[in-house]
This record gives C-alpha cells, sequence and structure tokens, in this order.
C-alpha cells in the first residue's frame, strides 16, 4: 500500500489477498445446518452452495478459496451488519456479500461446482458426490 496525502491505495489484487483458515473452519463446521435451514428462503442459496463446492474443490486457488471462505463465513456468522432475525432486510447484507465473493470467483465457480449446487438443491443430496 501507498500513503498519498489522506488516501491510502490498495495494491492488492485478487490473487495476493490473505487466506483465513479460520473462516474455512467456520464454513466447513456450520455451512450446511445453516444452509438447509434457510433454503429455499433465501434467493442466493444456489450461489452460495457453488461457491462452497467451489471452496473445498482441491483443483481452486488459494486466493479463491480464501474470498469464498470469507463470504460464507459471513453468511454463517450471527454477527452481521443487519441481523438475519430482521423479516424482510435481514439477509440483504449476505446476499451483498454472497454476490460480491460470487463475482470475484466466478471465473474458478465450474460447472460441476454449479451441477452440485443443483442437484443438492433438487434434493439429490446422494448424487452430490458421485
Amino acid at each position: 500500500m501507498t500513503k498519498d496525502d489522506d488516501f491510502i491505495h490498495a495494491n492488492l489484487t485478487l490473487q495476493e489477498l490473505p487466506y483465513n483458515k479460520e473462516n474455512e473452519e467456520l464454513v466447513t463446521k456450520k455451512f450446511w445446518a445453516k444452509t438447509k435451514k434457510f433454503a429455499g428462503k433465501i434467493p442466493f442459496t444456489k450461489d452460495a452452495i457453488a461457491m462452497y463446492y467451489c471452496a473445498v474443490d482441491a483443483k481452486t486457488p488459494l486466493w479463491a478459496k480464501g474470498i469464498a471462505f470469507g463470504a460464507l463465513a459471513y453468511f454463517i456468522s450471527p454477527l452481521d451488519a443487519i441481523p438475519d432475525a430482521i423479516i424482510g432486510l435481514g439477509f440483504t447484507d449476505d446476499a451483498a456479500v454472497i454476490a460480491a465473493g460470487f463475482k470475484a470467483i466466478s471465473d474458478q465457480v465450474r460447472d460441476e461446482h454449479r451441477d452440485k449446487a443443483e442437484k443438492f438443491f433438487n434434493g439429490d443430496e446422494a448424487k452430490v458426490n458421485k
């Protein structure tokens, strides 16, 4: 980063963003419980599930995993900018974070991740890992 008068300019690329192991642990422990609870009630469920499958894929670069796990950890976390319990608004911040994360790693989210998300969403959980 460089400092220019009162402005700080970040010179990081997506590939240089730090990876947070704690986000990965939180997501792998709690993602499915929250997703199953709210599946069908929130419009970004399929993207979140595809992002999860991208994040746990060994072929996904570490920088993309970091973004995915960070966005998904925000979705799981009970500490939100807008609490999930607020009807009508509770998931708007989660949706924004998932959308931004998904857009940032969209080149890494492959058809197989989307297919697994579709199968899960349609109740074909047994076929997801085949």
